[in-house]
């Protein structure tokens, strides 16, 4: 049997993109899907919805629930865990994937997106993990997969975008925190960062898509995250990762199948080597 075979994954913004993507490798290895995402109607200017989500989970080969809410709200989330108890008697891997950014220079950043960012990105992260917590503990191979960045204090980084750089450094101490604080839990938390570009609906919004092709696909994140949860929870406990460096550890070196040509662009918060 896969070590993904039954096994129950809530995925937060999963309607599209890296978040889909990480289901859908799931999925095809025999897991269980609740996505939570707020796209219940097709959507002007993005693929996709939590409910045609659902439907590639099940084409892929698993079973999969939507649940239409917003990570940002307490009541959503908990109706999410709720939902996984509910129909597949548990949760066992948390995919923290929702996230809003940012850029603007300090003085043009809005209060509201200032605020957007700190909700989306550090109160959905901790009260999606918080929720899913009592059934993680019960797990016998819990996993906690936030889409963060190693810490990176360059000044470079620091001063880029201060605040969405907040947001991502948050989501990344409350993995390493939750880590440590439970430790003797036997539940892997563990961070996980693009090396390069992914091809997702916000890239494709800069620079009027013309980074695209200089993109890997979601499917590199969605590799690595596979390599993550199938390892024991204590050997990925407290850990950032690089997707690339993931899949090299697996013996994965070729990644011309991902896409983004010969130089892809490297991801915010990674230096060249």
């Amino acid at each position: 049997m896969s070590p993904f075979t039954d096994r129950t994954l809530v995925v937060s913004g999963g309607s599209r993109g890296i978040g889909l993507a990480i289901a859908l490798g799931a999925a095809r290895r025999g897991a269980n899907v609740v996505l939570l995402a707020k796209t219940a109607e097709p959507h002007p200017t993005l693929p996709g919805t939590v409910h045609t989500a659902v439907a590639d989970v099940e084409a892929a080969g698993g079973k999969g629930v939507a649940v239409v809410g917003d990570v940002r709200k307490e009541e959503d989330v908990q109706r999410a865990v709720d939902t996984a108890v509910e129909h597949f008697g548990g949760v066992d891997v948390v995919i923290n994937n929702a996230s809003a950014i940012a850029t603007e220079p300090t003085e043009q950043l809005s209060a509201k997106k200032f605020d957007l960012m700190m909700d989306i990105n550090v109160r959905g992260t901790f009260l999606l993990t918080k929720a899913a917590l009592p059934y993680l503990r019960k797990s016998p191979n819990a996993a906690v997969i936030t889409l963060a960045p190693p810490l990176n204090m360059s000044p470079h980084w620091l001063g880029a975008h201060p605040t969405y750089t907040l947001s991502k450094y948050g989501m990344t101490l409350l993995s390493l925190g939750w880590a440590a604080e439970y430790a003797d839990a036997g539940i892997g938390f563990s961070c996980l960062w693009p090396e390069t570009y992914v091809a997702t609906s916000a890239v494709a919004n800069l620079a009027e898509g013309t980074l695209m092709s200089s993109s890997r696909s979601p499917e590199i994140m969605a590799d690595a995250a596979i390599e993550i949860l199938s390892r024991r929870a204590g050997e990925v406990n407290g850990q950032c990762y690089i997707d690339s460096a993931v899949l090299a550890e697996a013996g994965m070196t070729d990644l011309t199948r991902y896409g983004g040509g010969d130089s892809p662009i490297l991801d915010i918060f990674v230096d060249k080597s």
